[in-house]
């Protein structure tokens, strides 16, 4: 798709600052239509904390306190597949709490593994969640001193007020992150050097990250205000597991099946990153960012599309 294609749609799709807080045009396809939702107890097992961890029916509800936190771990270990959950977060003073939901294969090359994340940095009372994307390569970035590669966003919503559904869409030539089935990022592989293809596992924690998480570690975890609580429904699982036959076809964003996003789905991503994404790696000053192909600006819509 070209930038003037690109420029058209946001001409088209981009509301105003009151139509903004309706949220973003329709993608016009959902593609967790097709994907039925799975018990926990059939996708994931409880890998830390288990005394902070219960499950009410269909929602697991995970916490923090002074403590600990908690996590859970998928079965199974995939290769690609669309991986999600409807989660909704602890109102109020949150800050140095993550709550997150992602793939690694940590524990099978500690040291040298991949991530792809979808974290939610805890806040002040006065303040809005922030959303981070990130793909973070072999331990340290790429092996090139690139820690990670961070997109963050605010929401059009409050997620702490209800469950929303967010997912992650990985196959051998896309990331994609998805809220509510509206593409926030596209991640192109430009190069195997700098996109995930070992398998990984899927994992879903809240944690202490005094440290960073709230703006850059300025406000702390508050033990006053625990335990912090994330909860977790309507998990949706459509992958190749790790060493499957090649029969297993890897999940797609399009409706046609292919590669990338139909127009549609570009103009609402396109909307979400003009009017809701905060912060972008390949435009951060202080950021070598010469290694990344991934930041090249001849792809339309910054260089995520």
């Amino acid at each position: 798709m070209s930038p003037l294609v690109i420029f058209l749609f946001s001409i088209l799709f981009y509301p105003s600052q009151n139509e903004a807080a309706q949220g973003p045009p329709s993608p016009g396809y959902c593609p967790t239509s097709n994907i039925g939702s799975t018990p926990f107890g059939k996708l994931y097992t409880n890998r830390w904390g288990p005394q902070h961890q219960t499950l009410d029916q269909a929602t697991l509800s995970i916490s923090l306190d002074k403590t600990s936190g908690s996590g859970f771990k998928s079965l199974n270990s995939y290769s690609s597949g669309y991986f999600g959950s409807a989660i909704m977060l602890q109102p109020g003073y949150t800050a140095g709490v993550i709550t997150s939901f992602y793939l690694s294969n940590n524990e099978d090359l500690p040291g040298d593994h991949d991530e792809i994340d979808i974290e939610f940095l805890g806040t002040t009372e006065d303040k809005p969640y922030v959303l981070q994307t990130n793909v973070y390569m072999k331990g340290s970035g790429d092996g090139d001193n690139i820690v990670g590669r961070e997109m963050r966003f605010h929401l059009w919503f409050d997620p702490a007020k209800d469950f929303h559904d967010y997912g992650i869409l990985w196959n051998p030539d896309e990331i994609i992150f998805l809220v509510d089935d509206v593409p926030i990022r596209r991640y192109p592989r430009k190069t195997d050097a700098t996109f995930p293809l070992r398998p990984m596992y899927v994992y879903g924690s809240i944690w202490d990250a005094s440290s960073w998480a709230t703006e850059n570690g300025k406000y702390k975890a508050d033990y006053t205000f625990q335990p912090f609580v994330g909860k977790y429904n309507d998990f949706k699982t459509s992958g190749c597991e790790a060493n499957t036959a090649m029969s297993c076809h890897p999940a797609t964003a399009s409706p046609s099946g292919s590669t990338g996003l139909s127009s549609q789905q570009y103009a609402a991503m396109a909307w979400v990153q003009t009017n809701y994404m905060f912060y972008d790696y390949c435009q951060d000053l202080q950021r070598n960012i010469q290694l990344t192909p991934e930041c090249e600006k001849n792809d339309a819509l910054y260089y995520h599309v």
